[in-house]
């Protein structure tokens, strides 16, 4: 494709040519930007010609793939994207007020027991910021803007992203009381020998750091397994086997005790990340600074050492 060195490239083309680059798709773009897939693709030509380039390899198998020249663009697009974005910060005076969309990508349990609930706390202060909060048992793409701000369990292996160390939490065995009275007393970790636990299916795992069970109890039996940490909480609700369970789902859950609480029990961490493009981003690092603060200020009820969530 030749050059065309008399026109140029319209923003809303770029915009769209981000999305579709993400999404990996012309109709999932269109989607999330609420257009039809024609405008879509018709940008992405538009796009295409301006720049005198081939962006896009289009398949009906495989979708909208990068070209070489279209991964260059990615870059300069993102970096308008970042550019523009603090622009309207600044000149709408949104950079004091503080407003527009957060989206906040985190593990269903820490999303649900933790993230939630500082984030309306959050929005008590700053009442002009939308927050999208995706508890999900699965990896969330900071580079196809999934979300904004990604809190996973392992730290990302590389990426233009802004990196920190969230906290620390606890995971414990747990029981019901009434599974523990129909059971020999168990006073060490041989005596767990015969019990069912509840656990991750492990090829559907999304992080190796969830396969806790396997790594403290190598042997365990495990006949009810569940991608999800919530649904091994309900399962272990039945009384029917034992679950590791982080701490702070089970915090103020009268209905499980804790097995061999000084002898059993593991420390995870979760990382908080978002792009470096956003870092011009009153709101996102606004955000992302008050989640590492109540994160340290609430560094004992993440660890089990208390059942209340600090103000």
């Amino acid at each position: 494709m030749q050059k065309n060195t008399n026109k140029t490239p319209d923003w809303n083309d770029l915009r769209i040519f981000l999305e579709v680059a993400r999404a990996g798709t012309a109709s999932a773009a269109a989607r999330r930007l609420n257009v039809d897939y024609t405008t879509v693709a018709r940008r992405i030509r538009a796009l295409e010609e301006a720049m005198g380039a081939l962006l896009f390899d289009k398949s009906r198998s495989t979708g909208f793939t990068l070209t070489l020249d279209g991964q260059h663009l990615v870059s300069h697009a993102e970096a308008m994207e970042g550019a523009m974005q603090a622009a309207c910060e600044q000149v709408s005076g949104t950079g004091s007020a503080l407003s527009g969309l957060v989206r906040i990508g985190c593990t269903e349990a820490f999303g649900s027991y933790f993230v939630i609930p500082q984030m309306v706390a959050f929005q008590n202060q700053y009442p002009n910021i939308a927050i999208d909060v995706l508890p999900v048992p699965h990896f969330i793409s900071l580079s196809r803007r999934e979300a904004d701000i990604a809190i996973t369990l392992e730290r990302p292996a590389r990426g233009p992203y802004v990196c920190s160390k969230l906290c620390d939490y606890k995971l414990s065995l747990y029981a019901t009381p009434e599974y523990l009275n129909q059971h020999p007393p168990i006073q060490k970790r041989e005596d767990l020998n015969g019990h069912r636990f509840i656990n991750y299916v492990p090829d559907l795992a999304f992080s190796a750091q969830l396969l806790y069970l396997d790594e403290a109890l190598p042997n365990a039996h495990s006949p009810l397994r569940s991608t999800s940490v919530l649904a091994q909480h309900q399962a272990a609700l039945q009384g029917r086997a034992l679950a590791f369970l982080p701490d702070f789902i089970v915090a103020d859950d009268k209905r499980l005790v804790p097995v061999l609480a000084n002898d059993l029990s593991v420390i995870r961490q979760f990382w908080m990340s978002y792009g470096e493009d956003l870092r011009r981003l009153k709101r996102v690092t606004g955000v992302a600074s008050y989640l590492a603060e109540r994160a340290r200020a609430n560094q004992a009820f993440l660890l089990g050492e208390t059942t209340l969530l600090s103000k």
